[in-house]
């Protein structure tokens, strides 16, 4: 694996970068997106763009316009279960006998989320045909030129179906997490390195997630190559970009090994960590870049309060400013530091909370930045879910936001179908999300059982698990397999509760 910088990333800023761009439909009817972007290496290279993978069939399909109930096959996997029977261009329009009953969703909204049509209908079948009770054989109806034919593949019953409860008591979701943390611990480059910072945080925290000691040692080594990059707010440093996102990613993996090891090295990291977001959180007028004015006239504060307490990409006011998704991080690295014994300020911290409680609708949705969206709007979760495990680890000295917490993960539970196609880097969205609902165990039972068709679609071949399309095309390249897998890794241990953020109760 290719050695990445922490702070020049291409892949991580690539991600990063559609939080300014335009809003990317799921399925996008009036443009090549996403279906003409490529991975220029890795797995997913010999694929001509970036399609819906169809589980372990091995078939990548792209949704069209003219044929809503049906998926268009654009790419087979070589030793896959539909190699040499399933064909380029062929319009796969039914599963089991029937065709597909009802048209797949086109756009991004509150009344398109979700997978109904042809991709939640192959779902199921594709895991009900791997139950024990099963064949392990998937009859696909296909529509080849003018002819239409059933297909059968032989998907197997090695993994078996999900549990009711999965990813608890779930053997399936069990030999899936022990083939993922063995494909993440292949890809740790030399230096202790998972990759960019979305990788570097959910490897760690799926390995620390299962409680096994044996992958201490990887991650010390990760946190440590982390620690030795880390770098003051001077300019030097600051010309490389998205320094939040690194170091409040590396400061709460740090906090979560600190809790199992009690190892001392890591306190003065955290300190050093803290004094760096003292630096960068949006605290006075003084600190917004004055190119913002030209830049983002829109996004320049009309007031001190606007925008206060929040970080951005990077530190201080830069582009359109604070935004939720980073400041919901930045408050539960306070929280998670305060618990490890670091001193915090609590004006600071409260201003962090402040500025969450602002972009709060009424129904729990956190918005963009810090101005709530209308009560009953609701849109992609990802930033919902960071808010409120922040907002529940709050420490004793903050008002009490266990209740905003609580308004959170409702949202969630009752909205879970943009699960996957959350804003900017989906795959990051889902990890805090899952951790969101997973504050009340009916909300992450509800999460769960609505993306169960992600879970199953998303699955590859090789054991690894894939990016879907969404409505953000940046993070689709050679690392989407490793970032895709290291969530779904990591959302597979939060049951074992053995992290803060996942449960765990520490010794008064």
């Amino acid at each position: 694996m290719k050695t990445n910088n922490i702070y020049s990333s291409i892949a991580f800023t690539a991600i990063i970068a559609a939080f300014s761009g335009t809003l990317q439909a799921q399925v996008d009817y009036n443009g090549d997106q996403p279906w003409s972007q490529r991975a220029d290496s890795g797995p997913d290279a010999e694929v001509p763009g970036w399609y819906y993978n169809l589980g372990l069939t091995g078939i990548r399909a792209e949704l069209v316009e003219n044929e809503p109930k049906a998926l268009l096959v654009k790419h087979v996997f070589k030793k896959s279960p539909a190699n040499k029977e399933i064909k380029i261009d062929d319009l796969i329009i039914g599963v089991d006998g029937k065709k597909f009953k009802k048209p797949h969703l086109d756009g991004y909204g509150m009344e398109v989320f979700g997978a109904e049509g042809p991709v939640a209908e192959l779902a199921e079948v594709l895991e009900a045909c791997q139950a024990k009770s099963a064949t392990g054989k998937l009859k696909l109806m296909v529509k080849r030129g003018k002819e239409t034919m059933d297909v059968e593949l032989d998907i197997g019953k090695e993994y078996g179906s999900y549990a009711d409860t999965f990813p608890a008591d779930c053997p399936k979701s069990g030999k899936i997490l022990a083939e993922l943390l063995d494909y993440i611990s292949e890809q740790q480059d030399d230096n202790g390195s998972f990759g960019d910072p979305v990788n570097n945080a959910f490897a760690a925290l799926a390995m620390l997630g299962t409680g096994e000691k044996k992958y201490l040692p990887p991650v010390k080594r990760n946190l440590r190559h982390l620690c030795d990059s880390i770098k003051s707010l001077d300019e030097e440093t600051r010309k490389f970009g998205l320094m939040n996102w690194t170091y409040m990613a590396t400061a709460i993996v740090l906090c979560e090994y600190y809790f199992i090891t009690k190892e001392d090295w890591v306190l003065p990291e955290l300190e050093k960590i803290r004094d760096i977001l003292y630096q960068g959180q949006y605290l006075d007028m003084s600190q917004i870049n004055p190119k913002v004015k030209e830049s983002h006239p829109d996004d320049y504060p009309k007031g001190p309060k606007q925008a206060h307490g929040g970080w951005g990409h990077n530190p201080g006011f830069e582009g359109y400013g604070p935004i939720a998704m980073i400041t919901a991080q930045g408050a539960l690295t306070y929280a998670l530091m305060h618990r490890c014994g670091i001193e915090i300020d609590s004006k600071r911290h409260n201003a962090a909370y402040d500025f969450l409680k602002r972009g709060t609708g009424a129904n729990g949705y956190v918005g963009y930045g810090d101005s709530a969206s209308g009560p009953d709007e609701w849109a992609d979760m990802g930033r919902t879910g960071a808010a409120g495990i922040a907002c529940f680890l709050a420490p004793a000295y903050s008002e009490s936001y266990r209740s905003l917490a609580r308004k959170h993960t409702d949202v969630i539970g009752k909205h879970p179908q943009s699960f996957p196609d959350t804003h900017a880097s989906p795959p990051m969205g889902m990890g805090y999300e899952a951790l969101g609902a997973n504050l009340d165990p009916k909300n992450f039972r509800k999460l769960m059982d609505a993306n169960r068709w992600w879970f199953t679609m998303a699955q590859c071949g090789d054991g690894t698990f894939y990016y879907q399309p969404n409505r953000d095309s940046s993070g689709y390249d050679s690392s989407a397999r490793m970032t895709a897998s290291s969530v779904v890794a990591f959302i597979y241990t939060i049951p074992k509760r053995n992290l803060v953020i996942t449960g765990k109760v520490l010794p008064k």
